[in-house]
């Protein structure tokens, strides 16, 4: 708890009514979750502006008022109204604040690039474990500490909101964490989550097609993600992306790259005799947290003899097989990250490569037509289906993907419902074939236009080759 007065202190701010030592018990820019004693922070979101829900907050306890304009309905006098120049930024510190920044006191390593954050924060945690630290991953799978997944009360967001990750990083302190290995998304950053949040190793991984319609285009996507190397004691460069290159070029931080680049710290080639995992992109992924791993303190001889040990997390190229069919399920929905994967498993793959997948709704619409013709080019035959369509019509999002195939394809069929889609593919598979379902991953829901739904592309494949055999043996 602390007096508004601390969490205003050396703040520039107007204070109006009410009075600045009232004690604070929490911070919220969500009306709901606002208890007695709460400030309130009445940000402007994308969608929906906090300033219509600050009655409802009054209501609910809130002895405070944080805004950053001054055109208000009137507010009763015992209501402290703080004017500030950026709402984003005020909870970001007022959060830190409040729990005491707990993130000095821990190593904190972000990752950021269109593809691979997940496998390469889980890498990084995997590898921190090994070597005796006690680190807590963050990201789009979850929480874990030291590996296992715990329960958290937040959104399912790839980087957690200000007022959601500092109280767990508070928590991870008093549970004897070490490092915090996170995932610095394009949105987190640009919506100055992470800022106040000390970060001593910013890792950029790849730049792709992603999210650019979010951001309001390209330039605006890749600025976002520029600013992870001004909030950074060190970056982590992938050396072979020469966007990435180019980004970091005019830092003043210090970076260290990695992958072929004749600078890399750590080579490609220091990695081939250990690591088992396959695909480039994975190795790639593995040198980025060995990198972390080095500028943290440790030699490389210690990390390496780690590396044979690290398992990719849930959705990840993650395998099913029975009776010699193989199902792989991935969380590829981007053009780069598709044709990582399609690319790995047309060079292990003996019999038929079998694609099913689709593409997000009210997301990039540029990214379709390229993944419908990289699906086709890999793979013997493909299966285009619903993803997370959300609010667009899943039948006029795969018309986008239809037209990356030039026209008609023998060996393309649309089969709208995924599950009957995943189904098909897995039945139609024999021996020696192999199966990829793309695009969701780990995700245990689909997000359509009639709400959040249960599905889960690992259990549908499960149960699609289990009954294929059953089918088989009768």
């Amino acid at each position: 708890m602390l007096l508004l007065t601390e969490l205003l202190k050396d703040w520039p701010c107007t204070v109006s009514g009410g009075g600045i030592r009232t004690s604070v018990t929490g911070i919220t820019e969500n009306s709901s979750r606002v208890q007695k004693g709460f400030v309130f922070v009445a940000r402007k979101g994308g969608r929906n502006d906090g300033t219509i829900y600050i009655q409802q907050a009054i209501d609910q306890g809130a002895v405070a008022i944080v805004v950053d304009r001054t055109d208000l309905i009137s507010l009763p006098d015992d209501i402290t109204v703080v004017i500030v120049p950026d709402c984003k930024l005020f909870i970001a510190h007022a959060c830190a604040r409040f729990a005491g920044y707990p993130a000095r006191r821990m190593k904190v390593i972000a990752v950021t690039g269109t593809n691979g954050k997940t496998t390469v924060t889980h890498f990084i945690g995997q590898l921190l474990q090994s070597l005796g630290n006690r680190p807590v991953v963050i990201g789009t799978t979850g929480i874990f500490i030291d590996g296992v997944k715990i329960d958290y009360d937040s959104p399912q967001m790839t980087t957690l909101p200000a007022e959601y990750l500092h109280p767990l990083l508070q928590k991870c302190e008093g549970m004897g964490v070490t490092h915090v290995v996170l995932e610095a998304s394009s949105l987190g950053l640009a919506s100055r989550r992470l800022d106040y949040c000390e970060i001593d190793i910013g890792i950029l991984l790849n730049i792709g097609t992603d999210h650019y319609e979010e951001h309001g285009g390209k330039l605006a996507y890749i600025l976002a993600k520029k600013r992870l190397s001004q909030m950074v004691t060190m970056m982590v460069v992938n050396g072979e992306d020469e966007q990435c290159v180019q980004m970091v070029q005019d830092t003043t931080t210090p970076v260290v790259y990695f992958g072929m680049n004749p600078l890399a710290g750590v080579p490609v080639s220091d990695l081939e005799k250990n690591f088992v995992i396959p695909g480039h992109y994975n190795r790639m992924n593995a040198l980025a947290a060995m990198s972390a791993l080095v500028v943290l303190g440790y030699s490389l001889d210690d990390v390496m003899q780690y590396c044979g040990q690290l398992q990719l997390p849930e959705g990840r190229l993650q395998q099913l097989e029975r009776d010699g069919v193989k199902v792989y399920i991935d969380y590829a929905h981007t053009p780069d990250a598709l044709q990582a994967v399609l690319c790995t498993l047309s060079t292990c793959c003996y019999g038929k490569l079998i694609t099913v997948f689709g593409c997000g709704g009210n997301r990039d619409k540029g990214k379709r037509a390229e993944m419908g013709e990289l699906a086709v080019l890999y793979s013997s035959n493909v299966i285009v289906t619903s993803d997370n369509p959300r609010n667009e019509d899943p039948l006029a999002i795969i018309g986008d993907i239809l037209e990356g195939f030039g026209g008609d394809c023998s060996a393309v069929e649309v089969i709208l419902d995924r599950k009957n889609a995943i189904r098909k593919a897995v039945f139609s598979a024999a021996p020696g074939d192999s199966v990829l379902i793309a695009g969701k991953g780990h995700e245990k829901t689909q997000q359509t236009a009639d709400g959040i739904l249960p599905f889960s592309d690992f259990e549908v494949a499960k149960r699609a080759l289990f009954e294929k055999t059953f089918l088989d043996f009768k």
